[in-house]
Protein backbone atom coordinates (compact mmCIF):
# COMPACT_ATOMS: atom_id res chain seq x y z
CA UNK A 1 0.00 0.00 0.00
CA UNK A 2 1.14 3.32 -0.79
CA UNK A 3 2.04 5.13 2.46
CA UNK A 4 -0.63 8.51 3.51
CA UNK A 5 1.55 9.12 6.90
CA UNK A 6 2.39 12.70 5.82
CA UNK A 7 -1.04 13.46 3.38
CA UNK A 8 -3.47 16.10 4.96
CA UNK A 9 -7.11 14.84 5.76
CA UNK A 10 -9.46 16.28 4.05
CA UNK A 11 -13.14 16.10 2.90
CA UNK A 12 -13.03 13.53 -0.43
CA UNK A 13 -15.74 12.90 -2.90
CA UNK A 14 -15.87 10.76 -5.74
CA UNK A 15 -18.45 9.99 -8.20
CA UNK A 16 -18.30 6.93 -10.34
CA UNK A 17 -21.04 6.12 -13.07
CA UNK A 18 -21.61 3.03 -15.87
CA UNK A 19 -24.62 1.28 -16.94
CA UNK A 20 -25.78 -2.31 -17.90
CA UNK A 21 -27.09 -2.66 -21.64
CA UNK A 22 -29.98 -5.21 -21.94
CA UNK A 23 -33.25 -6.39 -23.86
CA UNK A 24 -36.25 -4.22 -23.92
CA UNK A 25 -38.20 -7.18 -22.43
CA UNK A 26 -35.52 -7.23 -19.29
CA UNK A 27 -35.77 -3.44 -18.65
CA UNK A 28 -39.80 -3.71 -18.94
CA UNK A 29 -39.63 -7.00 -16.24
CA UNK A 30 -37.30 -4.38 -14.02
CA UNK A 31 -39.49 -1.37 -14.25
CA UNK A 32 -42.26 -3.09 -13.61
CA UNK A 33 -41.05 -4.77 -10.71
CA UNK A 34 -42.19 -8.12 -11.80
CA UNK A 35 -38.57 -9.85 -11.56
CA UNK A 36 -38.54 -13.30 -9.76
CA UNK A 37 -35.89 -12.58 -7.32
CA UNK A 38 -37.95 -9.27 -6.44
CA UNK A 39 -37.06 -5.78 -6.77
CA UNK A 40 -34.03 -5.36 -8.72
CA UNK A 41 -33.16 -1.56 -8.45
CA UNK A 42 -33.44 -1.60 -4.49
CA UNK A 43 -31.46 -4.87 -3.73
CA UNK A 44 -29.06 -3.53 -6.29
CA UNK A 45 -28.48 -0.33 -4.20
CA UNK A 46 -28.35 -2.12 -1.06
CA UNK A 47 -25.10 -4.64 -3.16
CA UNK A 48 -23.69 -1.16 -4.06
CA UNK A 49 -23.85 0.80 -0.97
CA UNK A 50 -22.50 -2.35 0.85
CA UNK A 51 -19.70 -3.03 -1.69
CA UNK A 52 -18.44 0.88 -0.47
CA UNK A 53 -18.58 -0.36 2.50
CA UNK A 54 -15.75 -3.36 1.84
CA UNK A 55 -13.66 -2.27 -1.35
CA UNK A 56 -10.62 -2.64 0.36
CA UNK A 57 -11.71 -6.21 1.25
CA UNK A 58 -11.95 -6.66 -2.42
CA UNK A 59 -9.16 -4.72 -4.09
CA UNK A 60 -5.56 -5.70 -2.13
CA UNK A 61 -4.11 -2.49 -2.35
CA UNK A 62 -6.91 -0.21 -1.44
CA UNK A 63 -6.64 1.78 1.77
CA UNK A 64 -9.62 0.82 3.90
CA UNK A 65 -11.91 4.09 4.69
CA UNK A 66 -14.00 5.88 6.90
CA UNK A 67 -17.09 6.43 4.66
CA UNK A 68 -19.07 9.18 5.88
CA UNK A 69 -21.45 8.99 2.86
CA UNK A 70 -22.49 6.66 -0.17
CA UNK A 71 -25.47 7.41 -2.36
CA UNK A 72 -26.75 5.14 -5.48
CA UNK A 73 -28.74 6.09 -7.83
CA UNK A 74 -30.21 3.97 -10.81
CA UNK A 75 -31.77 5.23 -14.09
CA UNK A 76 -33.72 3.31 -16.62
CA UNK A 77 -32.75 4.59 -19.85
CA UNK A 78 -35.55 3.13 -22.59
CA UNK A 79 -34.08 4.38 -25.77
CA UNK A 80 -30.45 2.96 -24.93
CA UNK A 81 -32.72 0.17 -23.52
CA UNK A 82 -30.30 -0.11 -20.46
CA UNK A 83 -29.98 0.90 -16.46
CA UNK A 84 -27.40 3.17 -15.80
CA UNK A 85 -26.07 3.54 -11.98
CA UNK A 86 -24.32 6.31 -10.46
CA UNK A 87 -22.51 6.34 -6.95
CA UNK A 88 -21.25 9.04 -4.93
CA UNK A 89 -19.18 8.15 -1.91
CA UNK A 90 -17.20 10.67 0.95
CA UNK A 91 -15.32 10.67 3.29
CA UNK A 92 -12.84 12.83 5.54
CA UNK A 93 -9.68 11.13 5.20
CA UNK A 94 -5.83 11.35 4.02
CA UNK A 95 -6.90 9.26 0.89
CA UNK A 96 -9.58 9.63 -2.35
CA UNK A 97 -12.97 7.12 -2.43
CA UNK A 98 -12.68 6.43 -6.10
CA UNK A 99 -12.12 2.91 -5.49
CA UNK A 100 -15.27 2.72 -3.40
CA UNK A 101 -17.55 4.46 -5.86
CA UNK A 102 -16.56 2.34 -8.43
CA UNK A 103 -17.19 -0.84 -6.70
CA UNK A 104 -20.50 0.52 -5.60
CA UNK A 105 -21.41 1.57 -9.46
CA UNK A 106 -19.88 -2.59 -10.30
CA UNK A 107 -21.40 -4.05 -7.20
CA UNK A 108 -24.71 -2.89 -8.07
CA UNK A 109 -24.75 -3.58 -12.14
CA UNK A 110 -23.55 -6.88 -11.67
CA UNK A 111 -26.44 -7.17 -8.80
CA UNK A 112 -28.82 -6.27 -12.01
CA UNK A 113 -27.63 -8.99 -14.03
CA UNK A 114 -27.54 -11.56 -11.25
CA UNK A 115 -31.56 -10.84 -10.94
CA UNK A 116 -31.82 -10.43 -14.29
CA UNK A 117 -29.67 -13.43 -16.17
CA UNK A 118 -32.32 -16.15 -15.83
CA UNK A 119 -34.22 -13.99 -18.42
CA UNK A 120 -31.58 -12.34 -20.48
CA UNK A 121 -27.73 -13.58 -20.12
CA UNK A 122 -26.51 -11.14 -23.21
CA UNK A 123 -26.80 -8.45 -20.77
CA UNK A 124 -23.47 -6.07 -20.92
CA UNK A 125 -21.69 -3.96 -18.44
CA UNK A 126 -20.58 -0.84 -20.37
CA UNK A 127 -18.92 2.43 -19.43
CA UNK A 128 -17.87 2.28 -16.01
CA UNK A 129 -15.87 5.24 -14.50
CA UNK A 130 -14.95 7.51 -12.36
CA UNK A 131 -16.98 10.92 -13.31
CA UNK A 132 -15.75 13.18 -10.83
CA UNK A 133 -13.41 13.21 -7.26
CA UNK A 134 -12.58 16.34 -5.41
CA UNK A 135 -10.43 16.87 -2.17
CA UNK A 136 -6.71 16.20 -2.17
CA UNK A 137 -3.30 16.99 -3.68
CA UNK A 138 -4.22 16.48 -6.81
CA UNK A 139 -7.99 18.65 -6.37
CA UNK A 140 -10.93 18.35 -8.77
CA UNK A 141 -10.80 16.17 -11.72
CA UNK A 142 -14.00 15.78 -14.23
CA UNK A 143 -14.14 13.10 -16.75
CA UNK A 144 -14.81 14.32 -20.50
CA UNK A 145 -17.54 13.08 -22.26
CA UNK A 146 -17.25 9.56 -23.34
CA UNK A 147 -17.72 10.93 -26.92
CA UNK A 148 -14.76 12.71 -26.79
CA UNK A 149 -12.87 10.75 -24.65
CA UNK A 150 -9.33 9.77 -26.13
CA UNK A 151 -6.97 7.61 -24.02
CA UNK A 152 -3.57 7.93 -23.70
Amino acid sequence: MVDVANKEVTHRVARAGGRIVMQPATLAMIRDGVAAKGDVLLVARVAAIAAAKRAADLIPLCHPLPITRVAVDFVLDEAASAVSAEAVVETVARTGVEMEALTAVSAGLLTVYDMCKAVDRGMRLDGIRLLEKSGGRSGHFVAPPLATFIPG
